[in-house]
């Protein structure tokens, strides 16, 4: 699967990680005329806004030309970064994924979790110090990974339909790995947890950042032992095995920005069982 055609991939920038160490180096690339804004109001997008005052944190360097994220102290007119999808360049919704979760954690993270001390922004928001006397604690952005799967048995795969959504919303089975777990064992135990489906062989096949607001999906292609399904009813309405020609049919690729529609798209273009892996 390549990168580029997974929504929210490839940001472009020069994350420039040794140099954004270095404060006057920074204020030197705030203060430059060419210095591009991305503005944000409580994890959404103000592209209208003209403030420049808030929380900021550096993204990278787009050739020469520094970019940085601004969290607005005040209200402004907004849009969610998922809506955008499709409607600006990749590279642009990839930076703005970014930008979102940089700032998330930055505002969620002001004070420290082991001594309650008030914390300062370092590195232009990649890191942030505990200033407790006696604690010091180094505080790193936080993401939080999830799998995603399309599991497959005898030409079919298997999609689900999630409570809530509609009669013909089915899509590809996720979750969030567990602490102590590989990326292998969450897939197997999501799928099982979820559809009662047994799987052996799982297969990476790529990863997406994803806006919520801060995670990792990893997309896998996975085989299941048997056709059996017994849906917990908990998370899922229901579970169905679907042929290709089913597929196509019905249109069921989950939403579109996500990796899992990449997913189902690769394995309707794909004949044959998953390839070997873990």
């Amino acid at each position: 699967m390549s990168e580029s055609a997974i929504a929210y991939t490839g940001l472009g920038l020069d994350r420039a990680g040794a140099r954004r160490r270095d404060p006057a180096w920074l204020g030197e690339q705030r203060a430059r005329q060419d210095v591009r804004l991305l503005r944000f109001w409580q994890d959404r997008y103000a592209p209208d806004s003209q403030v420049v005052a808030g929380q900021e944190v550096f993204l990278g360097l787009d050739g020469e030309v520094p970019v940085f994220a601004v969290d607005l102290p005040e209200a402004a007119d907004t849009v969610d970064v998922r809506s955008l999808f499709g409607t600006v360049p990749a590279d642009q919704a990839a930076a703005l994924v970014c930008a979102k979760g940089l700032l998330h954690w930055n505002r969620h993270q002001r004070f420290c979790g082991t001594c309650g001390a008030a914390t300062e922004s370092r590195e232009g928001g990649h890191l942030r110090v505990c200033q407790g006397p006696h604690c010091g604690r180094l505080l790193f952005p936080r993401i939080e990974p999830a799998v995603i799967a399309l599991v497959e048995h005898e030409d079919r795969c298997l999609l689900a339909r999630h409570r809530g959504a509609g009669p013909t919303a089915f899509a590809t089975l996720a979750g969030f790995v567990e602490i102590g777990e590989a990326l292998e064992e969450a897939v197997r135990r999501e799928v099982a947890e979820e559809s009662g489906v047994t799987v052996d062989t799982v297969t990476y096949l790529g990863s997406q950042p994803w806006p919520f607001p801060s995670g990792l999906m990893i997309g896998f292609r996975a085989r299941a032992v048997s056709g059996h399904i017994a849906v917990d009813h908990e998370e899922l309405e229901e579970a169905r095995w679907f042929t290709r020609e089913e597929v196509l049919a019905g249109g069921h690729t989950g939403r579109v920005d996500s990796i899992g529609a990449h997913l189902i798209e690769q394995w309707v273009k794909t004949p044959g069982l998953a390839p070997s892996g873990a």
